[in-house]
């Protein structure tokens, strides 16, 4: 059934899309900022059983450093060529619009497109993600998906192909090309397809994250994550951030725990692990939340500095991800080139 969305739940949708990121994602103040058009809302978020499965679709997302999206302007209508170049590849209009990747910045991205096109309450991902063959319709090996992207000074990019990899690698290429940070666009797919290949109902899963996550913020922490649906992993004070000898992308953070455990948390784009006293406490593609203990902010990875107090929260992955063990070596540790942290989600 379609909900309506109002501007005053912006706010507890951007906090429960950052909760939703992992550590990764992006902040989502740049879409907070673009999204306050009057004109815009309400915006009517529809369920895939309201629309017709034949619909085409197409997903948004911005690509690359989401420390660069933070300081340079975005365009009016940062999509609208790569939309347009989509369209006419395939020959007509695309109505409906979901969300690429469901946590962090990109989690607002569809509703950009509110009052022109369908939104839809569905994602590819669930939660932050960094890369592009990781998206489920790819992980699904749906056909017939293009992608377009900017390359920079105005241009545009259309990729069609059977390997998934090659979505990343060249959109990754490009997007490099175009000054680190850009548009991409997913299409040739419908809302049919969304049914067995997508997640269902990030949007709504944020907003109720959002509201119980202000509601609760400065609560004992037990009852914040039991607001949250998830469980406190550790508390305690950054002490290290080493670097892995073989991914200089990869981290361990070690947190000297309010009772003595020595905590090692785990992260690369987003946050993937956690440990306690050596054993595996939580690992990707559950949902591994940093806050800062004392003002209760949602951190990213670059967040996590020495001598700063830290809460670490798990809450549950998106089901989608573990209905195969196809689909989930795509999100767990070891596709990120991190061996021996599988197995806690």
């Amino acid at each position: 059934m379609a909900r309506t969305l109002e501007l005053a739940q912006l706010p507890a949708l951007a906090r429960g899309f950052s909760l939703l990121g992992s550590g990764g994602g992006g902040t989502t103040i740049m879409l907070e900022l673009m999204l306050p058009d009057a004109a815009t809302w309400p915006i009517t978020l529809y369920e895939l059983d309201d629309l017709d499965p034949s619909m085409p679709c197409l997903g948004a997302a911005f690509v690359g450093s989401t420390m660069l999206l933070g300081e340079r302007l975005v365009a009016e209508a940062p999509f609208a060529r790569l939309v347009a170049a989509a369209e006419r590849w395939l020959g007509e209009p695309v109505p409906v619009v979901c969300s690429l990747e469901g946590g962090g910045l990109n989690g607002l991205t569809p509703l950009t497109f509110a009052g022109e096109r369908m939104v839809v309450d569905a994602d590819l991902t669930g939660r932050a993600v960094p890369s592009l063959d990781q998206m489920s319709l790819l992980v699904d090996r749906v056909p017939g998906v293009i992608a377009t992207c900017d390359t920079g000074a105005g241009g545009v990019m259309l990729v069609q192909t059977d390997r998934p990899i090659d979505m990343e690698r060249v959109i990754r290429s490009a997007t490099v090309q175009a000054g680190g940070a850009g548009g991409t666009v997913f299409a040739g797919f419908t809302v049919g397809d969304l049914v067995e290949h997508s997640i269902h109902g990030s949007t709504v899963r944020a907003l109720e994250l959002g509201e119980a996550f202000t509601a609760t913020a400065s609560a004992p922490l037990p009852e914040l994550a039991a607001a949250l649906g998830g469980r406190v992993l550790g508390l305690g004070r950054i002490t290290s951030v080493v670097p892995d000898a073989r991914d200089p992308h990869v981290h361990a953070i070690g947190v000297d725990g309010v009772g003595g455990e020595v905590h090692r948390i785990i992260t690369r784009s987003e946050t993937l692990a956690f440990m306690t006293d050596g054993r595996l406490e939580a690992s990707a593609p559950s949902i591994i939340v940093v806050l800062d203990a004392v003002t209760r902010d949602i951190l990213e990875v670059t967040d996590l500095v020495l001598a700063r107090t830290v809460a670490v929260l798990e809450l549950p992955a998106p089901q989608w991800w573990s209905r195969s063990p196809e689909r989930m070596r795509h999100v767990v540790p070891s596709a990120y080139g991190i061996p021996d942290l599988d197995g806690a989600a």
